[in-house]
């Protein structure tokens, strides 16, 4: 089963009674069919084909010509995808305009093989998604104000540990030295562009930039380290995890060594 929860929308939902949500979703994404070609999963259709939705009913509500500052939770886009996002809004508002619930939630329930999946939402009313989005936009600008002190950090967090293949590997050179686990827990932390879209093809490219690093921490000896490194193996030896929020809660500058 796929699933995707769309944030932000509260606990509040309806289940969708005389007209299915479902279906007028499907019949709005039609006409773009094929203009969502460079969109690989149908995950990524539906969550934005429902941005599209949701945007269009705050625009109702709300007129906003400058669609870029109202996006939601639209991502920075190229500009073919605003280009699309701002058709298929103009297509809800002109066609789909009765239809005011929000939509919050989706799944795609698998079917036999061969056989597409189906698609159900769950739609939440005009009135409970605004109190929710008004309650959210006030607990932000508290937290803006408490944080205020804080320095933000214009970079993402790449935190690199050691998995069980790179210890055998490390232990087997160093027997009478092995890794205790309290060395595991101290792991490499690199920070990066916090402008990346695509984390996986941007460690595609640089995966063996972290490899030898870490490889180089543990063992000098280049000849020793494992030749034959790939993508594959770093990710069979390392746990990746990233952050892309990071805060400096010292008030000293901080300093880089040249």
């Amino acid at each position: 089963m796929s699933k995707k929860v769309i944030d932000l929308f509260g606990n509040k939902v309806v289940s969708n009674t005389g007209v299915k949500y479902s279906k007028l979703l499907e019949k709005f994404m039609t006409p773009f069919t094929n203009e969502f070609m460079n969109m690989e999963y149908m995950e990524d259709i539906l969550e934005f084909s429902i941005n599209a939705w949701n945007m269009a009913n705050i625009n109702i509500i709300m007129p906003n010509d400058d669609i870029e500052k109202n996006r939601g939770s639209v991502l920075q886009e190229d500009r073919e995808s605003m280009d699309l996002l701002k058709k298929m809004m103009s297509h809800k508002e002109e066609n789909y305009k009765v239809y005011t619930n929000f939509i919050v939630d989706f799944e795609l329930k698998e079917t036999k093989a061969g056989e597409e999946p189906i698609l159900s939402v769950i739609t939440q009313e005009e009135e409970a998604y605004l109190s929710k989005m008004v309650n959210v936009i006030e607990d932000d600008i508290m937290h803006s104000q408490e944080n205020l002190e804080e320095n933000y950090i214009d970079r993402s967090a790449i935190v690199i540990k050691p998995l069980q293949p790179f210890i055998n590997w490390h232990d087997n050179l160093y027997p009478d030295s092995k890794i205790e686990q309290s060395e595991v827990n101290d792991v490499n932390i690199y920070l990066i562009d916090n402008g990346i879209v695509d984390l996986e093809k941007f460690l595609k490219k640089k995966y063996d930039v972290f490899f030898t690093r870490v490889l180089n921490d543990w063992h000098t000896n280049k000849k020793e380290w494992p030749q034959k490194r790939n993508y594959k193996m770093f990710n069979l030896w390392f746990q990746v995890n990233v952050s892309n929020y990071i805060l400096d809660l010292e008030k000293r500058p901080i300093l880089k060594s040249e």
